[in-house]
């Protein structure tokens, strides 16, 4: 739970180093939000730095506002965050882990308003 403490006090705070530190090098993120910033028609994005690219836009963002954890499921080799956003409502992010820890894939689901 630690992880998710720091990751959720990381983005509320816009600390974009702190919150890379949680990603693996060959991150993979899956999300509605990337279809809409960056028209990118599959929704996926590849890489650390790709990612640090889309949430630095996400904290510019004039919607952007803290995210609200409303739970978490553990699983064997990842989790899922259930959260609430201003910018979506809500969301559930499923997270695979590698072995330290780190995000290796993210599949994120927002609700739609």
């Amino acid at each position: 739970m630690e992880l998710v403490r720091d990751w959720l006090s990381a983005w509320n705070s816009r600390n974009i180093e702190r919150l890379m530190n949680h990603y693996h090098e060959n991150v993979e993120l899956s999300s509605p939000t990337i279809v809409k910033r960056w028209n990118i028609a599959t929704g996926k994005i590849t890489g650390k730095e790709a990612l640090r690219k889309h949430f630095l836009k996400g904290f510019e963002d004039i919607n952007h506002t803290s995210f609200e954890l409303l739970g978490v499921l553990n699983g064997i080799n990842g989790i899922v965050l259930i959260y609430r956003t201003g910018a979506s409502g809500m969301a559930a992010d499923v997270i695979t882990l590698d072995e330290n820890g780190k995000a290796i894939t993210i599949s994120s689901y927002h609700s739609q308003e």
